[in-house]
């Protein structure tokens, strides 16, 4: 089980430069934290996070160039 703090002042969360801003329900923000990232949803940033490893991280990316 990994446990990592992902309170507001403990990550630095980034929106997605897809996420257009104008009230689009397409809208992710990624953080990184010792080895992981994680993604969530900007409009519901208390509910729940995806975790990624590093490796599996840098894959989701690649496939998604593709």
């Amino acid at each position: 089980m990994v446990k990592i703090s992902t309170n507001s002042t403990s990550v630095y969360w980034r929106t997605s430069t897809y996420s257009s801003g104008n009230g689009s329900s397409q809208c992710v923000e990624a953080a990184n934290k010792e080895g992981y990232a994680f993604v969530r949803d900007s409009k519901v940033r208390s509910g729940p996070m995806h975790l990624f490893d590093a490796s599996a991280w840098t894959s989701l990316l690649e496939a998604l160039k593709r």
